[in-house]
């Protein structure tokens, strides 16, 4: 496998070194050790060692700084090949699954499935490319990686004084002994099949994911499986060992709400902590201001109706898939508001990836609509469907990655306007408004009344100033409006 490329190119994105340094960060190359830095954490590498990969968590979202390992897919000792899933890794927004990108085996897990933050760029594994040499990393810690006498390649593990530390254990690599976040069947050795949110929610709630029946496709376990779920004394007794005090206060049950003298307290889950931390960040750093634009639908409505007739009444379009086409043509006719701020340089972006704000009561997601601007109507309408299909099932597939633009849609509620908070590292982000009809001047010279009634919205775009100025951003709001009061332009 091609593993310097491996390393550089998807493995240690967090990683920083200068470029006299050795290309192959975390492999060993023969010669005398070096000190070298891996996220920040300090890894001394060492010849005596065999050829192999040392594995910092990955930044999986462009504002990505830390985050958790939900549960490991692969087991020590297994081999993996290009595609395969390592780990599930539970960031600030959404719980992503870490894909290989070459061919190799799985040597050591460093980090174990769990609660516990880690830095981008913090080792998380060891991976090798002759499964001849797994007997050399038996053993392996980051504390004896840097120890002057490291043990000797391939031999046999030698016994120590102490016992060895639980996070270096192969059980529980396979699995922890209640399962909350195992990948696989503590009892058979399978691979359990469960959305990334079942897993976390199976580990907040102390279940033994391995025991609840999966009604998803396949049998995928999905978050509505372990909510319904009622664990048995009888058949977890043998696959749940006895925590230790401190074990048991953590995980004996799922915080519940807290009643007080005329109010309660709810605690909020790990994620949700995460997303309000962003929000705030992002509305102390980011220099926002508002653009405002009331807008006619009339002719968007009628080429609307024009279209759905056309369609079967399933795949019939609504009047937000238009709108979103809209706000992606927009991005291509002014790039500039198609950008992030990046401290030394505007970041531009090719693509017009745009984040949908969908939800009710206290779900919401944000699922991405990948080079929405190349799409067609019906294509748009499809994902948004699956977006909004897959939150009533109580799924998390459309928990995706961050785009280059959020669109939000209050209209529903009846709310006339809002001015969203930015996501950085966007620049720009865009509330729909309720349609209303409204007395507006007739614009047709030949009508005989002066006022005429006209289905309109009003959209509320924020930008980061630092990005967009005030010109761009008005430039923005008048191509969306020209193709939302124009929509012929959205079908060529």
């Amino acid at each position: 496998m091609a593993s310097r490329t491996l390393c550089q190119r998807t493995w240690l994105l967090a990683s920083k070194r200068p470029a006299a340094w050795s290309n192959s960060v975390g492999r060993s190359t023969g010669r005398a050790p070096s000190l070298e830095l891996l996220g920040g954490y300090p890894v001394r590498f060492f010849s005596s060692y065999p050829p192999h990969e040392l594995v910092g968590l990955p930044s999986l979202s462009p504002t990505m700084e830390s985050g958790s390992i939900a549960a490991w897919n692969l087991k020590e000792g297994e081999s993996f090949i290009a595609g395969d899933i390592f780990c599930s890794v539970e960031t600030d927004k959404a719980t992503v699954d870490f894909e290989a990108q070459d061919d190799g085996v799985l040597a050591k897990i460093l980090a174990q499935a769990g609660p516990d933050e880690i830095k981008c760029g913090d080792p998380i594994m060891i991976t090798i490319e002759d499964e001849a040499h797994l007997g050399a990393f038996a053993d392996y810690t980051l504390d004896s990686g840097t120890e002057s006498s490291p043990p000797v390649a391939d031999a046999a593990p030698t016994p120590t004084a102490s016992p060895p530390s639980p996070k270096s254990s192969p059980a529980e690599n396979k699995g922890t002994p209640d399962g909350t976040t195992s990948a696989t069947s503590p009892d058979t050795g399978d691979r359990i099949v469960a959305s990334p949110l079942a897993h976390m929610l199976a580990k907040e709630m102390g279940y033994n994911i391995s025991k609840i029946p999966g009604t998803g496709p396949n049998g995928r376990i999905i978050a509505a499986d372990v909510k319904e779920y009622t664990p048995g004394a009888v058949e977890d007794a043998d696959t749940v060992d006895t925590p230790a005090p401190a074990q048991a206060a953590m995980k004996s049950s799922p915080a519940q709400p807290v009643s007080g003298s005329g109010y309660t307290d709810y605690p909020l889950s790990e994620s949700a902590r995460e997303v309000a931390a962003r929000l705030a960040q992002a509305k102390r750093n980011v220099p926002h201001y508002y653009l405002t634009v009331d807008i006619a639908v009339d002719e968007l409505l009628k080429i609307r109706s024009t279209l759905n007739a056309t369609l079967d009444e399933s795949a019939a379009l609504g009047v937000y898939e238009l709108l979103l086409k809209a706000a992606a043509l927009s991005m291509k006719a002014v790039p500039s508001a198609n950008a992030s701020w990046m401290d030394s340089v505007v970041r531009v972006y090719d693509s017009v990836d745009i984040n949908v704000v969908v939800g009710s009561g206290d779900s919401l997601v944000t699922p991405v609509i990948q080079n929405c601007s190349s799409k067609g109507l019906k294509a748009i309408s499809e994902e948004l469907g699956s977006a909004v299909k897959a939150l009533e099932e109580d799924d998390d597939a459309p928990i995706g990655g961050l785009g280059t633009f959020t669109v939000m849609n209050l209209g529903m509620y009846g709310v006339k306007s809002c001015a969203p908070i930015i996501r950085e590292p966007q620049a720009c982000a865009l509330a729909i408004g309720a349609l209303e009809t409204r007395i507006v001047p007739n614009d047709d010279p030949d009508a005989e009344d002066i006022y005429k009634e006209s289905v309109m919205f009003t959209a509320t775009l924020s930008c980061d100033h630092r990005v967009v100025d005030g010109a761009v951003g008005a430039q923005w709001l008048q191509a969306f409006k020209s193709h939302v009061q124009n929509p012929t332009t959205l079908l060529l």
